[in-house]
């Protein structure tokens, strides 16, 4: 697994043009210089790797432009340790970014061969995160509730109920509303019953999905 100086220079231009883009937290944009984003891509898309782009990655899915997951991570303000979970492993490459910035993350992914692939991917990396669970993400994690933070990284047509209630009063849950076009929403827990909401313009995901069973 080749991580050259090549590949840092490279990093190094797509996090000052993060930067160009807005995106102002600088534990994001040093954890975007660190993370080889090109070997979350398949061997054909190297050359791309760095390029402000989403690709296809396995299972019909894609991994997010870098843009968008700089800006979910911004709106996160992460903190060391804080417990974050994730909804939609996918390529891994988000999870990387949040465990790199210092968070304790739980990650779930309901493709098989996403699960398969980052499970072994992370670790070979040198990226642990807490828990990578092959499961529904729209059940979230009750066993390891409250979180500091809740991400998903799918489209999704409404805000799943558990991960409102798996979320500490004071956290946050940033999530792409809607169906064939997202509004990047997040939501901040006020206390028991209240939730402050925030939009954030239209971004493009793949669907969230559901088991049915």
């Amino acid at each position: 697994m080749k991580n050259t100086s090549k590949h840092q220079g490279l990093r190094n231009q797509l996090a000052k043009l993060l930067e160009e883009k807005g995106i102002t937290d600088k534990n994001v944009l040093e954890a975007i210089k660190i993370i080889p984003r090109h070997l979350f891509l398949n061997s054909s898309f190297e050359d791309f790797a760095y390029q402000d782009k989403a690709f296809p990655i396995a299972a019909d899915q894609t991994i997010s432009q870098p843009y968008t997951v700089a800006f979910q991570s911004q709106l996160l303000e992460v903190k060391k340790d804080d417990t974050i979970l994730e909804i939609g492993t996918g390529s891994g490459y988000q999870t990387a970014v949040l465990c790199i910035m210092g968070a304790k993350v739980y990650t779930i992914e309901r493709q098989n061969e996403l699960f398969k692939k980052t499970s072994l991917l992370l670790p070979k990396l040198g990226i642990r995160p807490k828990k990578v669970i092959f499961g529904d993400g729209y059940k979230g994690l009750p066993e390891f509730a409250p979180f500091d933070s809740i991400i998903v990284t799918a489209g999704a047509p409404f805000i799943p109920q558990p991960l409102m209630a798996q979320l500490k009063i004071g956290g946050r849950l940033v999530i792409p509303l809607g169906e064939e076009h997202q509004i990047m929403t997040m939501l901040i827990r006020k206390n028991e019953t209240q939730f402050e909401k925030h939009e954030f313009g239209e971004f493009r995901f793949v669907p969230l999905l559901e088991d049915k069973n």
